[in-house]
């Protein structure tokens, strides 16, 4: 018999509406505390940079902050913080994201704000040579001069794909920042930052009647530019497993890091669902399948995680997209042997299904952290701006919860059977720290 977890729909209501100049708007209201949060979320990310500029799309997330249309340089950062706020912004493969958190009598000067930068950055030499600068020194800390620096999300998405939307350095070479021109950021700006290709959305303490003619104030006369058409990142899926293994010369112990692409976590969710619970009953927690055999029994690996999308970004990702399991093994390890217990456990619960309870309590864990994550305005504001954006469905967050708690014992076996190693790209850490 079929066994599923009752998990309720949250209620977090939806307002949406759109300006004539495209903007897509999504009010969240909730009363219960004096905060508001404010994203605005454009339909650009890592994958839709041009090849020669490489790590474009995160550059000029950068420069959305070096002021803009009536601002001078900081000037952002004084006015959110000078009411007592928080602020910052984000690149993803497929989206780029700016956001406050403000006192909810802050509200204007957020919406105002992101109005004036969305009308034109200030794109100056000055401002470009600094953020390069600051982007390439970015690189140094987080990849260059950090053991496992890029593993897995940057080393991984070569060996698995073959495009160059999805298969090259999001972070990007530094060839490719240094010859980047005012005029490249320009065109970037004119192509991609279009009201049409962006959702604002509000969550939190505030009236719909008056934010929304803030809003009709603020950015209704922002000119018009239409959306971009939209590139089709897909390609074709591994019929053979690709591996590659490389030196990391600061890592102190090997590492294997798998991915298996998953269905079309848009235009198939049904189908792709199972594969978000999938990767947690394999790594979540010290019960789980993986941590309980390599970590407790066998200790082949120190540490072992799994989660969907090269930026763990499940539910805000385009297709393709990939199930990730990533591993640290102790001095001496052995990745193959690894690989083939990964293998082993797949089969085993393709053939022989779940645990009693193993289902619901993987399912509750997920359940509970998307209720807590929610509780936050931000936490409501960014995933239904992007919601609204991919899917012109931002109420979709209210059922998350519920719809993974109907993911049945049978879709995870199915899942668990598609992951075979003929469809897996991998790639090894061999440290180098001693050598």
């Amino acid at each position: 018999m079929a066994r599923t977890i009752k998990i309720p729909a949250t209620k977090y209501p939806v307002e949406r509406f759109t300006l004539d100049n495209g903007l897509r708007v999504v009010l969240t209201p909730d009363r219960s505390a004096p905060v508001v949060g404010v994203a605005v979320v454009y339909d650009v990310g890592i994958r839709s940079e041009p090849q020669g500029r490489t790590g474009f799309a995160h550059l000029f997330e950068h420069l959305m902050f070096q002021g803009s249309e009536n601002l001078e340089k900081l000037a952002h950062f004084r006015h959110v913080q000078g009411a007592g706020g928080t602020f910052n912004g984000s690149t993803h493969l497929d989206y780029t994201d700016y956001f406050e958190v403000l006192p909810s009598g802050a509200l204007e000067r957020a919406l105002f704000l992101e109005a004036d930068r969305m009308r034109g950055p200030r794109l100056t030499e000055e401002n470009l040579r600094n953020q390069v600068d600051v982007v390439k020194e970015e690189i140094r800390v987080n990849v260059l001069n950090r053991p496992y620096g890029g593993f897995p999300w940057l080393k991984l998405p070569p060996v698995m794909f073959e495009t160059f939307p999805n298969a090259h350095d999001g972070y990007g070479s530094f060839a490719d920042l240094e010859s980047a021109t005012v005029q490249d950021a320009q065109d970037f700006f004119d192509h991609y930052y279009a009201c049409g290709n962006a959702t604002l959305a509000v969550a939190g303490d505030f009236d719909v009647a008056a934010a929304t003619e803030m809003i009709r104030r603020h950015f209704a006369d922002v000119p018009a530019r239409p959306a971009p058409k939209r590139p089709d990142f897909d390609e074709a899926g591994l019929t053979a497993e690709r591996r590659e293994v490389y030196t990391d010369h600061l890592a102190p112990l090997p590492a294997i890091a798998g991915g298996w692409r998953v269905p079309d976590p848009i235009g198939d969710f049904t189908a792709y669902l199972p594969f978000v619970v999938l990767a947690e009953v394999l790594t979540d927690g010290d019960a789980s399948r993986l941590v309980e055999r390599l970590v407790q029994r066998d200790r082949t690996v120190t540490s072992i995680g799994g989660y969907i999308g090269f930026m763990g970004d499940e539910f805000q990702v385009r297709n393709p997209t990939a199930l990730l399991l990533q591993a640290f093994l102790p001095p001496g390890g052995d990745a193959v042997k690894v690989l083939r217990t990964i293998d082993e456990e797949l089969d085993r619960l393709a053939t022989d299904g779940l645990a009693a309870g193993e289902l619901e309590r993987t399912q509750a864990r997920i359940a509970t952290h998307l209720l807590r994550d929610t509780d936050a305005v931000l936490g409501r504001a960014l995933p239904m701006a992007v919601l609204e954006l991919q899917r012109g469905r931002p109420e979709l967050l209210n059922e998350l919860p519920k719809l993974i708690g109907e993911v049945t014992e049978a879709q995870i076996t199915v899942a668990a059977a598609a992951l075979r190693p003929e469809n897996r790209a991998t790639v090894e850490v061999v440290p180098g720290a001693a050598a």
